[in-house]
């Protein structure tokens, strides 16, 4: 008998009632999915599709993965009163039902436990690690992730996420917990529930990033939708403090929903996203969308162009914008540095070139932006500014250690303002540093391979590539190929970079958290219209390639 049906037998033996009349009547190919594997425990934590299973989110799998954080940190802590965990949670369904259990569990293993009141933004979580001097945090939450899915995300004592070696000591005590053997015995003295003191803390982090806190903001409109999630209050808050008084909020999106009703993906990536905002932007003739998602800590924009169309920014570009705002008008402390990562633009070495500022760049994920703040203030040989990816994620600050895109609201609707008092909209501020730095442009194509076969071709699409690199991409030359698990000096990573003779750079790696291949295309030419050619024409010889390897 197969293990995957064996494990699938158990669950109908010992699980509660409800989960086992989720079990019944499966296929045999529905099995094997939810039993083939445990839900991968990475640096980063769990995240998968909610339902019953070793591979799904759920309340056993929940249970477990915190049953070895614990036990990870009574063995490494020999003060116990010195052991404390943070836990916070977004809009999504079984959110509150997971942080809970987790709380449960943690308290039940002599584990001090912080426990928001509500539904918080993951930044904030980050912060309140900081600001309660606890040993670890949790965040329940799949980010942008389509409705179906939830996780859990773990960080460590710097408020960043979780470190490598500290996550793989964490799995190994997982791996020693079975799903059915743990002892949900909650403490409730353990337990302490926070709020108001921890977000007026935070609020007042964020607030102090302000570059120009003083211009007037009264009049400036702006649309703002938190995608169902958790930035409504905080958001709205921060805008109010920075004095934004002309917030229009999307009514239909206002309210936490972790079924995403109004959008296919709560993803600020995808525009429509935005269909009904920008509806309730042209009623008003309002110049700035922002809306975030569900946990918070990505922030997309629509601004409105010359001919009067609302189009959306990419992350590129508002990091971008962004970047140049703050080295154009902030005082810089001594030694100031950028941090982005590879996949990001091109433009930015640029930018930091013209102000004479340090980048620096990580692999893909935020947490090594983190990272590199804790490496800045241990070694004090740099003094961050400000960190941005192309995923949506920016952040000013050290209060935090992950993308906040409540900061990144603030300094963007400051910004718009700023530039509207010099009669310039986000778009043509955006234009205006195309003609300063030059052409840059930048795609991602995201390909979904779901199921076990989704692993296998991902695997052989990665296999290929490295292991049969083609002499040319279409009718462009490959000058050089940076493969990340070898040929370079930063952390191995399957990730592979080729550099093309047109000037485009396309990088390919299979993402972290769900069964997806990523290629990203960053293209530098004399213009905008011209890169985003060069990059047409690569990814349709990329597109057959990749065809042919599977």
């Amino acid at each position: 008998m197969a293990e995957y049906i064996k494990e699938y037998e158990r669950w109908l033996r010992r699980a509660d009632a409800a989960t086992r009349a989720e079990l019944e009547n499966l296929s045999d190919a529905q099995i094997k999915d939810r039993f083939y594997r445990h839900l991968e425990f990475g640096t980063g934590g769990l995240r998968g599709i909610i339902g019953a299973g070793i591979n799904r989110m759920n309340e056993y799998v929940v249970a477990r993965a915190t049953k070895g954080l614990a036990d990870y940190i009574v063995k490494n802590s020999n003060d116990t009163s010195c052991q404390s965990v943070v836990i916070a949670y977004d809009s999504r369904n079984y959110s509150e039902l997971f942080a809970k259990k987790a709380a449960a569990v943690l308290s039940g293993c002599g584990v001090k436990t912080y426990l928001f009141d509500e539904l918080r933004p993951t930044p904030e979580l980050s912060f309140a690690i900081r600001y309660l001097a606890a040993t670890a945090g949790i965040v329940i939450t799949a980010s942008h992730n389509p409705a179906k899915y939830n996780g859990y995300k773990v960080y460590w004592s710097d408020g960043g996420q979780v470190p490598p070696h500290v996550a793989d000591s964490i799995l190994e005590k997982i791996n020693n917990v079975d799903v059915f053997d743990v002892v949900v015995n909650s403490d409730d003295r353990l337990i302490e529930i926070i709020g108001k003191e921890v977000d007026d803390a935070y609020i007042e982090n964020v607030y102090a990033q302000s570059i120009n806190p003083r211009i007037s903001k009264e009049n400036f409109k702006l649309v703002y939708t938190p995608l169902h999630g958790s930035g409504n209050k905080l958001v709205r808050r921060i805008l109010d403090r920075s004095g934004f008084k002309n917030v229009l909020v999307v009514k239909e999106q206002e309210l936490p929903d972790g079924d995403f009703p109004t959008v296919k993906s709560p993803n600020p990536e995808n525009k429509e996203c935005f269909d009904i905002a920008i509806s309730l932007a042209k009623k008003n003739d309002v110049d700035l969308i922002i809306g975030t998602d569900p946990d918070c800590d990505r922030m997309g924009i629509v601004v409105k162009n010359k001919n009067g169309d609302y189009v959306t920014m990419t992350g590129n570009q508002v990091g971008i914008m962004l970047l140049n705002y703050i080295l154009e008008t902030e005082k810089l402390a001594q030694n100031p540095a950028v941090v982005t990562t590879i996949v990001s633009t091109k433009m930015a070495d640029t930018v930091c070139d013209k102000y004479g500022v340090k980048l620096l760049r990580t692999l893909t994920g935020f947490k090594f932006i983190g990272e590199k703040i804790y490496e800045f203030e241990s070694t004090n040989e740099y003094s961050f500014v400000f960190g941005f990816e192309e995923s949506y994620g920016y952040l000013k600050g050290t209060y935090a250690r992950d993308k906040d895109a409540v900061v990144a609201s603030m300094l963007t609707a400051e910004m718009a303002s700023y530039y509207a008092q010099q009669n310039m909209t986000l778009y043509e501020v955006m234009q205006s540093l195309y003609n300063q730095f030059g052409g840059f442009y930048e795609e991602l194509e995201s390909i979904t391979f779901e199921g076990i076969d989704g692993v296998k071709k991902i695997g052989a699409i990665m296999n290929f590539f490295r292991n049969n690199t083609p002499q040319k991409i279409g009718d462009c030359k490959i000058n050089k190929l940076i493969d990340y698990l070898y040929d370079t000096e930063l952390p191995k990573s399957d990730v592979l970079c080729f550099k093309l003779s047109n000037g485009v750079d396309f990088i390919i790696r299979p993402s972290g958290t769900e069964p997806k291949v990523k290629i990203y295309y960053l293209a530098e030419d004399k213009t905008y219209e011209k890169a985003r050619k060069n990059v047409a024409c690569v990814k349709n010889a990329v597109k057959i390639v990749m065809q042919n390897s599977i």
